[in-house]
């Protein structure tokens, strides 16, 4: 995962509850930052982080996710409160997607999305039980006829809580009942059968292992960040393992709005 640094603040995304903005870093690129000072904290970012990585890793598209550092300094250069208070409470690293220029939100009542493609969007959703993908607030874009999955720090909503986390990875996720795309997914079965393949102790064990060691401290449920990685790997490990859970909750739920 690539690091680049903060150069300038372009403009804040007010629609987003934790305050994100555009930035420009030193590699002349612009980026959507995701502050660790903001609403959840670094578990927002961490849940971007995962999230984000998954799904690039099961073939569906995602911007470029980076690390950014962020100088406190750029604070002085803003004249709103809000910002400078948030600049400086995320100062040091924070994470970032890349930005997509003249992309447009998804329409679901507008815009067409194949069979496939959507199955595979909700069986990812309930894997990671991301509860922020519904008609209100797709959070998908369109970028040169392409959909891309954005905003996913909503989801892994269990480590808010890390009491009976085996347990939770059990959880049949009902909210899919909510999903956008639900209606448009006849394929769940065969998505189930091919993005599971994809998914290893490998591949969930270097997502892991990249998420920055000063986002895994102050929680009492673990004496070290070894252990607090090995938590997230163990539950994923879980969630994969009873995925028929939620893939029976997703088809239910489906035949309810046919």
């Amino acid at each position: 995962m690539r690091t680049v640094t903060a150069t300038r603040y372009v403009t804040p995304l007010r629609e987003g509850g934790s305050l994100p903005a555009i930035i420009e870093a030193d590699d002349d690129g612009l980026y959507v930052l995701k502050f660790h000072g903001a609403g959840q904290g670094p578990k927002a970012l961490i849940a971007e982080l995962i999230a984000g990585e998954i799904a690039r890793a099961i073939g569906l598209l995602v911007p470029d996710i980076v690390f950014v550092a962020l100088d406190p300094e750029l604070a002085r250069t803003e004249g709103d409160p809000e910002i400078q208070e948030l600049i400086r409470k995320s100062a040091g690293l924070n994470l970032a997607l890349d930005y997509l220029p003249g992309s447009i939100m998804f329409n679901h009542a507008a815009d067409k999305v194949d069979e496939n493609l959507a199955s595979s969007i909700v069986w990812f959703d309930a894997f990671i039980s991301n509860v922020d993908r519904t008609i209100r607030n797709t959070n998908m874009l369109l970028w040169h006829r392409n959909l891309y999955l954005i905003d996913h720090g909503a989801s892994l909503y269990f480590h808010h809580a890390w009491n009976n986390f085996i347990e939770k990875s059990r959880d049949p996720f009902p909210f899919i009942k909510d999903h956008a795309l639900l209606k448009s997914a006849g394929s769940l079965k065969n998505a189930d059968e091919k993005l599971s393949n994809k998914i290893t102790l490998e591949l969930i064990g270097n997502i892991i292992s990249s998420i920055p060691a000063v986002w895994l401290t102050g929680n009492p449920s673990f004496s070290s960040t070894d252990q607090y990685r090995d938590a997230y790997i163990k539950y994923f490990i879980e969630r994969l393992e009873n995925r028929k859970l939620f893939l029976e909750e997703a088809v239910r739920a489906r035949s309810i709005l046919l």
